[in-house]
């Protein structure tokens, strides 16, 4: 109920998989708008409750992930569609920088050096260091304002127990938010 308009979120799952969906359910009967979405991807399809349901409802102004193209291009998702006709920002981040990025902010590092983006449009305009013969592109940490987290169990204290596909980006959005919300499949566990 508090989440206010251009919040930057962080949705964690792949394809719907570890996804909180009662979370974005709840975010998306409460109307903000003009937010930011970090997530490996955009979802939005086979009508699965992911960060794609906000898309589609026209909630997010950007979408910072790994996969933006649509994983079957005979079907085109809504994020596809409308950053084709210029309605949503978007920016690509290869996948495992993506995760560095969100654990570094977590970690409270400052920046980190990867090969990863090295010679494209990815790496045009950021800081090059070459390390033992290998060249490095600088990436910053990516805290968020929020942290929409699917969690199997949880304690009284707030300990997180994931399962299967919840270990995907989970635990590392849970700690690079200013706040973080959990969803639990179980009541939570006395101490």
């Amino acid at each position: 109920a508090d989440i206010p308009d251009g919040s930057k979120i962080m949705f964690p799952g792949f394809g719907g998989v570890g996804s909180p969906q009662n979370l974005i359910l709840a975010l998306h009967r409460q109307g903000a708008k003009d937010l930011i979405g970090i997530s490996n991807g955009h979802g939005g399809i086979d009508g699965r409750v992911d960060v794609g349901t906000l898309i589609e409802a026209g909630r997010m102004r950007k979408m910072i992930c790994a996969f933006t193209a649509p994983t079957h291009p005979s079907r085109i998702p809504p994020f596809v569609k409308m950053y084709n006709d210029g309605e949503i920002e978007a920016e690509l981040v290869p996948q495992g920088t993506l995760a560095e990025r969100i654990r570094a902010a977590g970690s409270g590092i400052g920046g980190f050096f990867t090969p990863a983006s090295v010679g494209t449009e990815l790496a045009e305009g950021k800081e090059h260091r070459e390390i033992n013969g290998r060249t490095y592109v600088l990436e910053f940490p990516m805290p968020a304002d929020y942290a929409f987290i699917r969690a199997w169990k949880a304690d009284t204290f707030g300990n997180l127990q994931f399962r299967l596909a919840q270990r995907n980006f989970n635990p590392i959005m849970a700690m690079a938010a200013t706040v973080t919300i959990v969803e639990l499949e179980n009541e939570p566990v006395p101490i």
